[in-house]
């Protein structure tokens, strides 16, 4: 067996033993009053694809200490990072079956399951970030939370993936026309990929972890992210470009499975929504620190960082909202707008 075939092979194999062995720690739980064989501890099974530096896995870590601390050890997460179960719209697919307790995903493959999740891609549907915050902490953003649960997918909370920026290989994206027969990566978002159209790129969706290689090999001429994941996945070493445009304000979520929710007693999902709501709080603080410190380091190793003027690329994208006027995704992106 060659190496390349050895290192599938075990792979694959690593990946049963790991579905495997949450499915067999939710039978437990199931059989034993919702708590684990592991010295009576209900342990929550996370799976997500960021790597173990990223804001967004250091605020789930952070949750982790503080539903220990809070259920004084009853409750626990265990986190799966960096992909090991797959993508999100997998990780996704299995809360859905039961097989997963809890990913965290962008909410733009989410959209595949809650069209209304679609009005987050929507381009400069945020004035700036407070204004992002006021509206994920408004009852408009608790409403959005649950807008799955009939699909099997409660949300819990919203943790901070900054804002959307182009970043290039061959030359900055300055004005919308640089963009020109440009081929993008983004998400599996119908959203994203009519924005990518609509300023004259060639949307490409990529799975995340395919990314690195796309770009180095030129199957893609650039991808859109915010600065810590541009910095730490290494795509500052292929991407010199990286522009400022904030097109989108993408927030991450924590989702969990409902049916597996509802078989929790009361004291747990308070101590679980508490601790969420505790680790939202601490990663945006975390993401401001991070961002600035992955935009310095990226300059500091050959990147150039360019803030556009924005007027053009809002005007571009901006009949993307006026022609959902009457849909659910129109009615959400009027009531954002109405927040302060």
């Amino acid at each position: 067996m060659s190496k390349q075939k050895k290192s599938g092979f075990f792979g694959g194999v690593l990946l049963g033993v790991l579905i495997a062995s949450i499915g067999f720690s939710i039978s437990v739980r199931n059989q034993k009053n919702n708590k684990t064989s592991t010295k009576n501890t209900l342990v929550l099974k996370l799976a997500h694809t960021l790597d173990t530096k990223h804001p967004v896995h250091l605020g789930m870590v952070y949750m982790k200490k503080r539903l220990e601390e809070i259920s004084n050890n009853q409750v626990s997460l265990e986190i799966f990072p960096s992909g090991v179960l797959g993508s999100e719209t997998k990780c996704i697919e299995m809360l859905q079956n039961g097989v997963l307790d809890m990913t965290k995903t962008s909410t733009s493959p989410m959209e595949g399951f809650v069209p209304e999740m679609g009005v987050f891609s929507l381009p400069y549907v945020f004035r700036d970030r407070e204004h992002f915050w006021n509206v994920l902490d408004s009852d408009l953003g608790k409403e959005l939370l649950l807008k799955g649960e009939a699909r099997n997918l409660r949300g819990v909370c919203y943790f901070d993936a900054g804002s959307r920026n182009f970043y290039t290989t061959k030359k900055p994206v300055l004005i919308p026309s640089d963009l020109n027969k440009q081929k993008i990566r983004v998400m599996n978002s119908k959203t994203a990929i009519d924005m990518v159209k609509a300023l004259g790129g060639a949307p490409t969706p990529i799975a995340w972890g395919e990314l690195y290689s796309a770009l180095n090999q030129g199957v893609v001429d650039g991808a859109e992210n915010n600065p810590p994941s541009y910095y730490n996945n290494g795509h500052h070493k292929v991407c010199k470009h990286f522009s400022m445009d904030g097109h989108t304000r993408v927030p991450d979520m924590l989702v969990i499975s409902s049916k597996i929710w509802d078989t929790y007693s009361p004291e747990v999902k308070i101590w679980l929504q508490k601790a969420a709501n505790e680790a939202s709080v601490y990663q945006r603080e975390l993401w401001a620190k991070k961002s600035k410190e992955a935009l310095t380091a990226a300059e500091q190793e050959g990147a150039k960082i360019y803030y556009p003027d924005i007027k053009p690329f809002i005007e571009k994208t901006k009949a993307m909202a006026t022609n959902l006027s009457g849909t659910p995704v129109g009615d959400i992106y009027q009531r954002i707008q109405e927040v302060e």
